[in-house]
This record gives C-alpha cells, structure tokens and sequence, in this order.
C-alpha cells in the first residue's frame, strides 16, 4: 500500500510526465488502493484522533462508527500506536475517506471541485456534470462516477469512479476494485472538465513483450506493484512507486516461488500470467461470496505477528 506522501509523489511526476486529468485521477484512484475508510472522512490525515472524531459524530449510524473503530488497532485494543497498522505503510499516513469523499479527492488533485455533501447532493447539482443519466446511457470507457440509487428512499446510497472496461474503484471499508456489474450502479455522471475524456489503455497487467526487473521504472511497474500489494506481498517501506527496487524484487520473487515458478526476481510473460490469473480467481471469489479460512501451521512468532496485521480477522495459536 502506498502512503499518501508517496501518492502525493506520484501525482508532481505524474504531472510533469504531461498526463491529462483523466489519466492522473485513475492512476491517483489505482495507488490509493487500500486506503481507509471512515464515513464523513474527505482526505485527512489516519490517526487515531481522527478516526475517533468521525466515529463520535453525532450523524453516524452505530455501524459505520463501529467500522471506524474495529479497523483502528488503536481504538480497538490491540496496539498503543500506529506503526504496524496496514494503514500505516513503512512507518507513513494514508488518508481516510467515505465514498464521496474519495471522490472529492481525487479530482480535486487535478482541479475539479465537486460539490455536494454526500452522493445524492452531488450527483443532483447540474453544475458538477457535463451530462449525466441512467448507467445504460454511459459512454463507452468513460472517465466518470458511478452512482447506485434507491428506489424506496430516492437517494443516491453510493458513489464510485469508473477508470475504464467497466472496473469501478471505490470506497466501502477501504478503497477497492470492482465491476459496474458488482453493487447495482444505477447512473453515471461525467465531471464538466472530463467531458469526451477517454480511460487509458487497459488496467491489466500484461505486458508480454516487456521484462521488468531492477531498476526498471514506470507505470507498468506501478501496476506490478500494486497487484503483488493485492495479493498480499510487501512492499513497506517504498510501497507502489514506480521504481523496481530491492523489495519490488523480493515480492516478485516470493510470489514466482509461491506459484511454483523461477523465484529469480524478473518478471516477464509467465510471471505476468500468474499475477493476472490469481487476480482472476480472486474476483471469482469474491463475486461468487467464497470465504475460506486458512491454517498455516509452525509460523515463526514474528512472521504469526507479521500476518494478523495483514489480514483483519486473523487470529493466532500457539503450538507445543
């Protein structure tokens, strides 16, 4: 996961490379994959005062209190500070933010503001939108928000952004990827400033032709990254930045070892295939509602401790 002075980094080079608004708000929304959530949130600071700030709003529902709280180690117990914290990669801060938050954030990185206090206010003002309307109506690949209505209240109950081929990234719990098909997007409205923007190419990560290794840099290195931080590998303290470093080569090692190929830390065609067939099966998974637990006995007491701040929910037990 990368920390938000790394997305920050990434945006100055982003911008320097020329990159148009479209292009920089789905890479921004691609390297905050991860990210916290916290309803009311816009783009602070993770820290425990601020999440515990949210959490005692007097607007917030019980449930999305308790979220703010069960995903702080801080607030729920099981940790006096930060570092340690998935939110807190190699020792930085994210930022916390609800799903119209998120959105703010974004654009606002490329100059858009977008107003409204929450999905249903935005996507009603008209002077947000070069054009909006139902979900069947959206052009093809473009860059714009995705909004899901309820019929029984008439508001709008959720917002995400479309980065291209129907993959939605939002936040719900944390950042995260999706399809347009997944949580039952009813509209679609396209920012005044992105009117007839394209996505760019293809999010996924195939570049047949093309060897990374050390010292390769670039988006397609980017996107290396942050498909191995899916999967679970890290990257701490650097995170997804570009740049194919020491721990970038670790992780690719790990994971060519773990799918049973040449741990030799470059990856090429087959090493490509295996990430983007593990993504496959992942989203399988998760659309199918598929959970399993898992049990991966005689674990080092580091690495047990290493693993339940991986995975919420993980427990531990002691052998012998």
């Amino acid at each position: 996961m990368n920390s938000s002075k790394q997305v920050d980094t990434l945006i100055k080079q982003w911008r320097a490379q020329g990159k148009t608004k479209a292009e920089i708000i789905v890479l921004q929304a691609e390297a905050m994959l991860g990210w916290p959530y916290a309803w009311g949130a816009s783009g602070q600071d993770c820290t425990p005062d601020k999440r515990r700030y949210f959490m005692n709003r007097g607007t917030i529902g019980p449930g999305d209190a308790e979220l703010i709280r069960k995903r702080c180690r801080v607030l729920n117990g099981s940790s006096a500070s930060c570092p340690g914290c998935k939110y807190y990669p190699g020792g930085a801060k994210t930022r916390i933010q609800d799903c119209q938050g998120f959105e703010k954030e974004i654009h606002k990185a490329v100059g858009i503001t977008l107003k409204g206090g929450g999905a249903t206010s935005m996507y009603k003002d008209d002077s947000n939108w070069a054009e909006k309307g139902p979900i069947a109506n959206m052009p093809d690949d473009a860059v714009c928000l995705v909004f899901k209505h309820i019929a029984s209240t008439g508001k709008m109950d959720h917002v995400g952004q479309h980065v291209g081929g129907g993959n939605i990234i939002h936040c719900s719990g944390e950042v995260k990827r999706g399809k347009i098909t997944d949580k039952g997007w009813t509209h679609y409205a396209i920012p005044k400033a992105l009117s007839g923007a394209k996505a760019p190419a293809s999010q996924e990560v195939k570049p047949v032709t093309q060897i990374l290794k050390k010292g390769s840099r670039g988006d397609a290195v980017l996107r290396l990254q942050q498909r191995l931080q899916e999967l679970g590998y890290d990257l701490s303290p650097c995170g997804a930045d570009g740049q194919f470093g020491k721990k970038t080569e670790a992780a690719v090692k790990a994971f060519q070892h773990d799918r049973g190929l040449a741990a030799d830390g470059i990856a090429g065609p087959l090493t490509f295939a295996e990430l983007n067939k593990s993504t496959e099966l992942n989203k399988t998974a998760e659309s199918a509602n598929l959970f399993y637990t898992v049990t991966i006995p005689h674990v080092a007491e580091a690495r047990a401790e290493e693993l339940l701040l991986m995975y919420a929910g993980a427990t531990k037990t002691r052998e012998g």
